[in-house]
C-alpha cells in the first residue's frame, strides 16, 4: 500500500483521474464514502484542479481519496435554473481564461459580467479570449473595438484568437506556459478554460497542442448556440508544459453567496471611483453624490457594464 498527494486531473462523476503534478502520471481513483456526506450544497465535492490524499493498495485498483486539501480559491456557479446547489468547475487556479465569441454564438455580456464577478469573488486572475475574430471581424468591427473599450476600461485584459488564421493563438500558448515548471518540484501553473458552449474552447486547446484531441462541436443553426461536446472536466498536459483545466460548455451562471452590498466591488472600474461617492454604503442606483453614477455619464464606466450589475442587483433566482 501506497500514500501521497496529488492533484485531481479528471472528474467523471464518482470516478477521478490524478496525477502527481508537475509530473503527470495520471491514475484512477475513487472516492470515499465520508467526503461525499460534506459540503451537501455543493454538487462535486472534489473538483479538478483539487488537491487529495490518497491511498494506493497493491495492485492495479483505483486509489481511494481519503483528504481534501484546503482550496486557495475556485471558480463557482449556481448548478440549476433556480437551483440552491452550487458547483465548483475548478479549483486552485492560476488564471482563468473566459472564452467568449461575439457571434456564433453570440456574446450575452451579463453572462460574461457574471462570471468576472465570481472569478473576483473567489480570487481568480480573469484573462478575456475574444475567439473566432475571423469569422466576424469583416462586418463586425465597431463591435469587436467597443468590446476592448467596454472591458480594458473596466481593466481586464483581452486576447484576439482564431483557430482559422492562427491569430492570437502564440499569444494564448505563450501566456499558459508561462509558469510551465522547469524542475520537477517547482509549483506548476493551472489554468482554466471556460465559457458558454461552442464558443470554441476545445479548438484552441487543439491549436495550442496538436497533439490533444478534446471533442469538437458544431453550431446549431437554428439558434446559433453550441451544442455541448465536452460533459467532462478535464486538465490537460500540453507539449509546452502548461497545465490547461477544460470545462464542459455553460448556458447559464448564477452567482453564489454574493450579496448585494458586495457585488459592486467585483466591477474593478466601480471599485476605483467608489470611495468618492457621497453617502457609505451606496448602492450606486439612487443616492445623491454617487461617483459611480457620476463615472456612469461621463462615459467613464460603460452603460452596459452598469447594467449588468443592475440586473445582479435585482437577480431573484433566475438567470440566463
Amino acid at each position: 500500500m501506497t500514500q501521497g498527494t496529488a492533484t485531481v486531473v479528471k472528474n467523471a462523476g464518482s470516478h477521478y483521474l490524478l496525477s502527481e503534478i508537475p509530473l503527470w502520471n495520471p491514475f484512477p481513483a475513487l472516492l470515499r464514502g465520508k467526503i461525499r456526506l460534506k459540503g451537501s450544497k455543493i454538487t462535486n465535492p472534489v473538483a479538478v484542479g483539487d488537491v487529495v490524499d490518497f491511498i494506493r493498495e497493491d495492485g492495479d485498483g483505483p486509489a481511494a481519496i481519503t483528504a481534501i486539501h484546503p482550496r486557495r480559491n475556485y471558480v463557482i456557479r449556481r448548478s440549476t435554473n433556480l437551483s440552491r446547489q452550487a458547483h465548483i468547475i475548478a479549483a486552485n487556479v492560476d488564471m482563468a481564461y473566459i472564452v467568449v465569441s461575439l457571434f456564433f454564438p453570440e456574446l450575452k455580456l451579463p453572462f460574461l459580467d457574471r462570471i468576472l464577478v465570481t472569478c473576483g469573488m473567489y480570487g481568480v486572475p480573469v484573462t478575456i479570449v475574444l475567439s473566432k475574430v475571423d469569422l466576424y471581424r469583416d462586418f463586425a468591427a465597431q463591435q469587436i473595438n467597443n468590446f476592448h473599450r467596454i472591458y480594458e476600461g473596466a481593466g481586464y485584459r483581452v486576447i484576439e484568437t482564431s483557430t482559422r488564421t492562427g491569430e492570437g493563438i502564440d499569444v494564448l500558448r505563450s501566456d499558459l506556459a508561462a509558469g510551465a515548471p522547469a524542475l520537477p518540484d517547482s509549483a506548476p501553473r493551472i489554468s482554466l478554460l471556460s465559457g458558454e458552449s461552442g464558443v470554441g474552447k476545445s479548438s484552441l486547446i487543439k491549436a495550442i497542442d496538436p497533439a490533444l484531441d478534446p471533442k469538437v462541436g458544431m453550431i446549431s443553426e437554428a439558434h446559433l448556440q453550441g451544442k455541448h461536446t465536452t460533459s467532462l472536466y478535464e486538465m490537460y498536459h500540453t507539449r509546452d508544459g502548461a497545465f490547461i483545466v477544460d470545462s464542459p460548455g455553460i448556458r447559464g451562471f448564477g452567482l453564489v453567496d454574493a450579496g448585494k452590498e458586495e457585488i459592486a466591488k467585483y466591477f474593478p472600474e466601480m471599485l476605483r471611483v467608489a470611495d468618492s461617492c457621497r453617502f457609505v454604503p451606496c448602492t450606486h442606483t439612487h443616492e445623491p453624490g454617487c461617483a459611480v453614477k457620476a463615472a456612469l455619464e461621463d462615459g467613464s464606466i460603460s452603460p452596459e457594464r452598469y447594467n449588468s450589475y443592475l440586473g445582479m442587483l435585482e437577480e431573484d433566482g433566475k438567470f440566463r
